[in-house]
């Protein structure tokens, strides 16, 4: 049996930024990101009877634009509570999109996996056809 696992991080900085606790912590992070780029790294890995056989780490850069003060006021109105449970406070496949002025980066890896460079690896252990 072969088993996929994944998890990102947000680095800001050089920091590693965690979860928000809430809705204030959301928008002061989103306040902070201001005008600046930050770095998700999606990291993969696939492990066969308990022994890692392959793994991939890639990263995105996301410069966030100088948005106002009454659009993060709509923005966390329309996007609520559900922006604690995500590292950036943002969901690029929704609203969060008009957080940024540039993206650098594969859109799979800011989703939270590096979608290309797993179907490499399955097809490097033979689970998909090459």
């Amino acid at each position: 049996m072969l088993v996929l696992g994944g998890d990102q991080i947000l680095e800001d900085d050089g920091a590693v930024v965690s979860k928000a606790d809430d809705l204030g912590a959301v928008a002061d992070r989103l306040r902070g990101f201001r005008g600046r780029a930050h770095q998700l790294h999606s990291g993969a890995a696939l492990a066969r009877d308990g022994e890692i056989v392959w793994r991939a780490v890639d990263t995105a850069s996301l410069t966030v634009r100088n948005f106002s003060e009454d659009w993060l006021a709509t923005y966390l109105a329309a996007e609520g509570a559900a922006l604690t449970g995500v590292v950036g406070g943002y969901r690029l496949e929704g609203p969060g999109a008009q957080l940024f002025e540039r993206i650098e980066g594969d859109y799979f890896t800011i989703l939270g996996l590096p979608l290309w460079a797993v179907l490499e690896g399955l097809r490097e252990q033979g689970v998909i056809d090459r």
